[in-house]
């Protein structure tokens, strides 16, 4: 799909990145057999992303037990970092997002921790700050026993856009 800006100028979403101290990374590579993003229509699913920070994950274990709630709630809006740099590899151009329809996350619990919103809120929160009214969205939060590569969390999230 063609950019709606020119190469050498930021979209309006991606200034905002910047004015939050973030930077969009580059797609992270998939882990089996499935592509990071995909269209539907006018909307953009996502596979679920790890917190990969240039390719590692800066922590593995259970929310919990290995690892803090608050760090897991970071690592969640690092999910939604790199789920938006999915979205703009198939749409091309994140200022074409019109809504955050839907985000899913999982948390990879140990089994006496119930806070799995509390970890999630660091996607759905970044969200918000990106989007503004745009990035309130329809959410899951969900404890898991495990996820790949022993990830603590694992966002997937859903993107309608023009």
């Amino acid at each position: 799909m063609e950019n709606k800006t020119s190469p050498n100028s930021a979209s309006a979403i991606e200034n905002r990145l910047v004015e939050l101290g973030l930077t969009l990374p580059e797609v992270a590579a998939p882990v089996a057999a499935y592509v990071p993003a995909v269209t539907s229509g006018n909307h953009a699913y996502t596979s679920g992303q790890l917190p990969f920070i240039k390719g590692e994950l800066p922590a593995a274990g259970k929310v919990g037990a290995d690892v803090t709630p608050e760090a897991a709630k970071e690592m969640a809006a690092t999910c939604v970092l790199n789920a938006l740099a999915a979205v703009k590899s198939v749409i091309g151009d994140l200022d074409r997002i019109t809504r955050i329809v839907k985000v899913v996350g999982f948390v990879s619990s140990d089994p006496s921790f119930t806070g799995q919103p509390g970890v999630v809120n660091g996607a759905s929160e970044l969200l918000g700050e990106i989007f503004g009214e745009a990035g309130i969205h329809a959410r899951s939060a969900v404890g898991v026993a495990v996820l790949p590569l022993d990830s603590p969390v694992e966002v997937e999230l859903v993107a309608e856009f023009s």
